[in-house]
């Protein structure tokens, strides 16, 4: 008898931190996308459910009707593995297995060598130093450097930290964002601007740290972070209005700053495929990439 049923998964909910926030002080997460505070802002577009077996967590994501699951987070149980693998087949799409990081394929590989992985480019993610990001150092950053002196020359900055009095007006900002970005007519940026919503309603409950540059008195770009594991902070949002040349370039530099004598590396999550984020994440010269990876069905049908 399988381990692992449909009935096992429950939606994920905000009174579920602390059962994550203990989970992942022992088996803390690789990729941005298992974070409570992510799962929390996307629930309205992905409807996480999980489930706790063998140890461990199993994550599940529905997204128009579509349902994938993930590799267990926790310990590594050979039975588990192949329950997943069945329950893949049962209620999954036809990419039923996915967000694989480097120690779950190892498994993987392991349990199922001749299992076919595929890299997920799209979801791979860019982790930097944090000293490279406050600091801007050598060659590979002179024309950034040069865009934020410009920047902090021209537009007179100023940083605050988000909280209770100035969430008012960082809403605002968001909704003047969301006018500039044609949020309505862009599904993708209309779910993130929910996505955003939450983070701000809930921010002290999921844990994020967020900042702001105010130019010229209004708020010109926010950044919403938390800490990913020991040495390594995520940023999950970072939104800049286009009235100061240089202002994302401003509110990059600022976030690293801040975390830099505690954590060693900053995520700033994948590209998602979008044109030209790409590019601009990479100019930033990335430390290494988080690679994830996905299963297909066809091929998991052969295991079993």
């Amino acid at each position: 008898m399988s381990m692992l049923e449909p009935d096992d998964f429950r939606p994920v909910t905000l009174d579920d931190k602390q059962v994550f926030a203990d989970h992942y002080q022992r088996y803390p997460p690789e990729h941005s996308d298992n974070t409570f505070a992510n799962i929390i802002c996307w629930n309205h577009y992905a409807h996480y459910c999980y489930a706790r077996k063998a140890g461990a967590i199993i994550l599940s994501s529905t997204i128009e009707g579509r349902t994938k699951f993930r590799p267990p987070l926790g310990p590594m149980n050979g039975g588990l593995l192949t329950d997943i693998i069945e329950l893949c087949l049962e209620a999954g799409d036809d990419t039923p297995l996915v967000l694989i990081d480097s120690d779950a394929k190892e498994w993987l590989n392991q349990e199922f060598p001749k299992l076919p992985l595929y890299p997920d480019r799209n979801y791979f993610e860019y982790v930097y130093l944090a000293s490279d990001l406050a600091m801007l150092p050598g060659r590979n950053y002179l024309g950034v450097r040069r865009q934020l002196n410009k920047f902090r020359k021209n537009c007179h900055p100023v940083v605050e930290t988000i909280d209770r009095e100035n969430k008012a007006e960082v809403t605002e900002f968001l909704v003047q964002w969301c006018e500039w970005k044609n949020c309505e007519g862009e599904p993708f940026l209309f779910h993130e601007r929910e996505a955003i919503m939450q983070a701000l309603d809930y921010l002290d409950t999921i844990g994020l740290s967020g900042i702001l540059i105010r130019v010229l008195g209004k708020v010109g770009a926010i950044s919403l972070s938390e800490p990913l594991n020991a040495n390594t902070v995520v940023v999950h949002f970072e939104k800049g209005l286009p009235d100061c040349e240089g202002i994302y370039k401003a509110i990059n530099a600022e976030t690293a700053i801040r975390v830099m004598d505690n954590f060693r590396f900053i995520n700033r999550e994948s590209d998602m495929g979008v044109p030209g984020l790409r590019e601009a994440k990479l100019r930033y010269h990335p430390h290494h990439l988080t690679e994830v990876y996905y299963a297909k069905r066809e091929d998991l049908e052969v295991l079993l």
